[in-house]
């Protein structure tokens, strides 16, 4: 089930966001999108997950063009994206959050067993599964965000930021899991970083963006050999 992005344009209003881009990632491979702010990463990602359309261009998953498909259907498709601070209800309870996830299954009982694996991979949703979201840490919010996404089944999970104002130490905790989770689950995913050293470490494929263009696509190791992205991008 690869995704492919062939030649995407996107406009705000009169600005280009993302001009003629065109990326393939395999299935079961970690993406690392970096580029400094005003790139184009988040509304990439956007697009994808049908929050918002192209100008032009296409974008293809397991075949099949999704441009232009609403997001719900999507999730239905197995496209879960984890917006940047805004994918966890605060008034709601983590179990309830969690079940939210699930909502388009109709199936409890297998709501239920979703539940007890994402617990599984944050063990400490489990202990605070009956209180408000609003009552977490940020690395606790970002868990729940991301063990939401997977009460979905997803086939190809969209990270936006996921590492944005968390102490060091969750946000390694926070990348090996995301790690884990595509080699466990056999994801794709596409991870959105202003952390780019920390995202390529973890990433099979590393894609640059600047100024809404592909400027390099590589294995995410060599990206960080790159002389020339290590003084662009990794800040040495």
């Amino acid at each position: 089930m690869t995704l492919s992005v062939s030649n995407l344009t996107v406009h705000h209003g009169a600005i280009c966001a993302i001009n003629q881009v065109s990326i393939d990632v395999p299935a079961g491979k970690l993406a690392a999108i970096i580029g400094s702010n005003g790139a184009g990463k988040t509304t990439l990602l956007r697009t994808i997950s049908g929050l918002k359309n192209p100008t032009r261009g296409d974008i293809t998953w397991n075949g099949q063009s999704i441009s232009r498909i609403k997001p719900e259907m999507l999730v239905r498709r197995g496209i879960s994206h984890v917006s940047e601070g805004k994918s966890v209800v605060p008034e709601l309870s983590v179990r309830e959050n969690l079940e939210l996830g699930a909502i388009w299954r109709g199936n409890k009982k297998e709501a239920k067993e979703s539940i007890n694996q994402v617990i599984t991979i944050f063990p400490r949703l489990g202990e605070r599964i009956e209180q408000r979201a609003d009552t977490l840490s940020g690395g606790e919010r970002q868990m729940l965000a991301i063990g939401r996404a997977i009460m979905a089944k997803p086939q190809l999970l969209l990270l936006d930021e996921p590492s944005l104002g968390l102490a060091p130490l969750v946000v390694e905790q926070i990348f090996q899991t995301i790690r884990q989770l595509a080699t466990s689950m056999n994801l794709t995913v596409l991870l959105v970083e202003q952390n780019a050293m920390g995202a390529l470490k973890i990433a099979d494929l590393g894609i640059v963006l600047n100024l809404g263009k592909v400027v390099a696509v590589n294995h995410a190791q060599a990206l960080i050999d790159d002389p020339a992205v290590r003084t662009a991008y990794l800040g040495y």
